[in-house]
This record gives structure tokens, sequence and C-alpha cells, in this order.
């Protein structure tokens, strides 16, 4: 029996919270990609892993397709500007005022970008370009 596409999402960020590492999940959220393109959450994690093993062009690909599928996610367009300092692109300061918008609008979002930050920093202590979006965003 074959997994639904929900099952294998959630069972993919049990894994994640449980420790396993980022080159393990890759092929996971891949597949959850391919089964629904349209799914903006299985984008945002892929980026995000691929962020953590330091394959910032499949991230930078991967964030654009999740902004593109939902401009309101801040997540998103975190893991956006965190490929964008890695692979030089230009543009990224727009993301971080559109990120700063949203987590005004939404406290919540400013919460989740928060423990999302530190739980990449726990994982990988001298991201450099991760602490830089942070003081950024939260002007420290």
């Amino acid at each position: 029996m074959t997994n639904t596409v929900d099952s294998l999402f959630d069972t993919g960020l049990e894994r994640y919270k449980a420790g396993e590492p980022a080159a393990d999940l890759i092929p996971v959220f891949k597949e959850v990609c391919d089964r629904a393109p349209k799914a903006s959450a299985a984008w945002i994690c892929l980026s995000w892993l691929y962020l953590l093993e330091n394959k910032p062009n499949l991230a930078f690909k991967a964030a654009q397709k999740a902004v593109k599928i939902n401009p309101q996610d801040p997540q998103a367009r975190v893991n956006l500007a965190v490929a964008m300092l890695e692979t030089g692109e230009k543009g990224l300061r727009q993301h971080i005022d559109i990120t700063q918008q949203l987590m005004l609008v939404n406290p919540e979002w400013r919460d989740e970008i928060q423990n999302s930050i530190e739980d990449g920093l726990s994982r990988k202590p001298d991201w450099q370009s991760l602490a830089k979006v942070k003081s950024w965003l939260f002007n420290e």
C-alpha cells in the first residue's frame, strides 16, 4: 500500500522533529513535492533540508517555488532569503521586509519563525547566513 501524500509529509516531519539527519529526509520531501507540486509546505521543508545540507542552489529553487505557491508564508520567505545570501542572489531585502510585515500581522508567525531559526541554529551552529537573517528580522 502506498502512503498518501499527507501521511508521507507528516511522517517526514515527525522524523525531522525526532532529530533524523536532513540528508535522510530529502528524498521523502522530494517525493511529496513530486506527488503534490502545489504543496507549499513540502517545498518549504525541502528548501530547509537543502539549506541544512549546504545545497543552497537547490534550496533557492525549492524556496522560490514555495514563495510562488504561497507568497504570504513567512517561512518560505525566510528560506528564500537565506538561500539568496548563500548563493549571492540579489533582491533579498524585499523578502526580509515582507516577512517582517507578515510577522506584525500575525504574532504566531513571529513565534514560529523564531522557533524555526533557533532549530536551524541548533542543528547547524555556525550557520552565518541564518544568523544574519535572524538579526535583520528581529533587529538583534
